[in-house]
């Protein structure tokens, strides 16, 4: 007969074998020689750059009392925004998701040292895998981040995979952007932003939505508008728009 205890027990074995999964760096055997060194290499330079970098950063919140953490959020954002964002929001165990593929792995070792979990699909089932796993990371109580356009665009167009994960997960959206005054943006499809040193980055956080259908082309059509007003706002803020007010700084991360 299975007791009170050793249901317990079970319980934990899950959670840890979630979490070994989830904040452990992944097995780097398909790769060549030189693609591990690149990996660990790359990963490694650019969390201390931004590490370095967003320590000197000038951070100003605005809807600051949208956020909680009471209950799991599904954090959604557009894709240039994940240097700055990363730094923002590390160390609270959020799971993000990750392809297999070489690129994605340095992206996953740079943020998991910030202390994110990533949840990767296979390659025979590919996203749908990940999102399997960022589903039962959120339904466990961990918040999740959806970079809403990635990962290969177009830009600033949501896709409806954070829909999905929040309908099934029960958890709220949490639209957000950071915008800089100062920025070196690479040659990338998204033209990634990368903050130079004391920027100015505006944290521009909309109300959470909540949803039902995750297939609903209406939510979707909302959910796309929400992530528009967001970056729209902090956008004009950057630019110096005398109608909106000026935030006192604070700083969530």
């Amino acid at each position: 007969m299975t007791t009170t205890g050793d249901n317990q027990i079970e319980e934990r074995s899950t959670d840890d074998s979630m979490d070994e999964r989830l904040y452990s760096f992944a097995n780097l055997d398909q790769y060549t020689f030189k693609q591990r060194v690149i990996i660990r290499l790359a990963g490694f330079l650019l969390f201390w750059l931004i590490r370095v970098i967003g320590t000197t950063l000038k951070f100003e919140v605005v809807g600051r009392e949208h956020h909680t953490e009471s209950q799991p959020l599904v954090y959604c954002f557009w894709h240039n925004r994940i240097p700055t964002a990363t730094f923002f929001w590390r160390n609270r165990g959020i799971v993000v998701m990750s392809s297999q593929s070489f690129d994605s792995e340095y992206i996953a070792r740079f943020i998991q040292r910030f202390g994110y979990g990533t949840a990767k699909g296979s390659s025979t089932r590919g996203a749908r895998a990940g999102l399997i796993q960022m589903i039962r990371a959120v339904r466990a109580g961990k918040s999740a981040a959806f970079t809403v356009d990635g990962p290969r665009g177009p830009i600033y167009v949501a896709k409806p995979g954070a829909l999905l994960l929040a309908a099934k997960s029960g958890a709220p959206i949490l639209p957000f952007s950071i915008s800089l005054d100062r920025c070196w943006r690479l040659k990338s499809w998204d033209r990634i932003e990368i903050p130079k040193p004391f920027a100015r980055a505006v944290v521009v956080i909309g109300p959470p939505i909540f949803v039902k259908d995750g297939n609903s082309e209406a939510e979707l059509e909302r959910f796309q508008l929400a992530l528009e007003a967001v970056r729209d706002q902090g956008e004009r803020m950057i630019a110096g728009d005398s109608s909106l007010s000026s935030p006192t700084p604070n700083s969530v991360g």
